[in-house]
């Protein structure tokens, strides 16, 4: 995917304001959880933002994101204040915290809305705009917020069902990762709608062994299973690597992208992955914060703005590959 192709495609987006979220993890790297970051030679414009993720530490997918992030903050001579939990108490402090410190605008991500809702109603109240990315599709505009950047579950999840099914594939099992994530399980139903004999497989995300060993149970306790759906790059992997020791003929496909992730595509370990594009969350969650700041602009114009999704095939990976291996696809 060319790079030209891609400002073109999120232009586009912004500019429609049509639909579109998402949420996962595609490996892990160092751990970014709590960071704060100044525009680097750009004259600063005075502006404070908080990002505010449901990540756990050292996620690549999540260090996507505050990329994007810190590289609009750089461009636009904006602070930006990093700072992620998984547990949705916790997420709701920082954004407490967020707020109490007087920032001028707030990017959160909301895997678990319900839990986020007073938070994030609250930082509206106070007048601090706030813009939801990846995970809170459904809730954006009840909270308050300007916009949404990310990629919807369902139609997501409609599009690998519908792939996978014309693919010739017969019958998968789609692994879910974080027990209570809505997102993941919305994924996997959407997937399932279009595809068929589709069942879920609750792993520990945690631990990549774990994840491995119960993909390799699965598929040695049932060889008709010739489909491997995982939701997040890392579990790809392991997914690649369960199938060889069941050897089994089983077929990996996944959500969301990782360097490891374009290599097996490369090599046709993986057939595809949707790339939901987390720098480009990053980047236009901030951008849309500072247009609002210097110009009182509504980017989306009060609708969800599309990130995703992207398909990754054999065909396309050496391209996307230039962008993995910088760390910002």
């Amino acid at each position: 995917m060319k790079m030209q192709r891609i400002v073109g495609t999120v232009g586009a987006a912004i500019l429609a304001g049509t639909v579109l979220v998402a949420c996962s993890g595609t490996g892990k790297e160092e751990d970014t959880s709590s960071t704060t970051t100044t525009g680097g030679g750009t004259k600063s414009s005075g502006f404070t933002y908080a990002v505010v993720t449901h990540s756990g530490p050292g996620d690549a997918f999540w260090d996507r994101v505050k990329s994007g992030a810190e590289k609009a903050g750089a461009d636009y001579g904006a602070t930006i204040q990093y700072n992620s939990d998984p547990d949705p108490a916790k997420q709701s402090q920082l954004i407490d915290a967020a707020v109490a410190s007087k920032v001028n605008g707030i990017v959160v991500s909301m895997a678990n809305p319900d839990g986020l809702e007073e938070s994030v109603k609250k930082a509206v109240a106070a007048g601090i705009p706030v813009v939801t990315i990846n995970s809170g599709l459904d809730k954006f505009k009840e909270f308050g917020a300007i916009t949404h950047v990310g990629q919807s579950e369902s139609v997501a999840g409609e599009a690998v069902g519908a792939r996978l099914k014309s693919e010739g594939q017969t019958k998968a099992v789609c692994v879910i990762q974080e027990a209570g994530n809505v997102g993941l399980e919305e994924r996997c139903a959407a997937a399932a709608k279009a595809f068929g004999a589709m069942e879920n497989l609750q792993v520990d995300g945690t631990d990549d062994a774990a994840v491995q060993a119960s993909i390799t149970s699965k598929l040695q306790a049932d060889p008709a299973i010739d489909t491997v759906l995982t939701l997040g790059g890392q579990y790809a992997v392991d997914a690649v690597n369960a199938v060889g020791e069941a050897s089994s003929k089983a077929k990996v496909a996944t959500f969301d992208l990782s360097e490891d992730v374009v290599t097996n595509i490369e090599s046709g370990k993986i057939l595809f992955a949707v790339d939901q594009q987390p720098y480009v969350q990053g980047f236009l969650g901030v951008t849309t914060l500072y247009l609002k700041s210097v110009n009182g602009n509504d980017v989306g114009g009060g609708q969800p703005i599309n990130s995703g999704p992207a398909f990754v095939t054999k065909e396309n990976a050496a391209q996307v590959a230039e962008f993995a291996a910088k760390g910002t696809r």
